[in-house]
């Protein structure tokens, strides 16, 4: 299934999914009262490297808040991604690349 027709909930899963598979800490985080306004969907912390990651699905655009989020996070020297897909943070995977879905079904129909 492509991240075009996966709703911005199940990319924000399969981001974090990933990025536990790969060591990181993540965090979803949930705006409510009293939240920056524009905070980031995701936050990951590995090895003391910290990155702030708005999911939106492919048509998505970023709000105003959301980019002066991102330009705070950027000006205190953060770093912030826009992913659309796990393809967009899996240079943050340390070499593993993502399992397709049926990519297991796929490997245990040939046994």
């Amino acid at each position: 299934m492509s991240s075009q027709k996966l709703k911005e909930s199940e990319i924000q899963a399969q981001i974090r999914d990933y990025l536990r598979w790969c060591g990181w800490f993540v965090v979803k985080i949930h705006q409510s009262l009293g939240s920056y306004r524009g905070i980031a969907d995701l936050y990951a912390l590995k090895n003391g490297k910290h990155v702030w990651i708005e999911v939106k699905i492919a048509r998505g655009k970023q709000s105003d808040y959301q980019k002066r989020f991102q330009q705070d996070i950027e000006k205190h020297g953060g770093t912030y991604i826009l992913a659309r897909g796990v393809e967009d943070v899996e240079h943050l995977g340390d070499g593993k690349r993502q399992m397709r879905i049926g990519e297991t079904e796929k490997k245990k129909a040939r046994r």
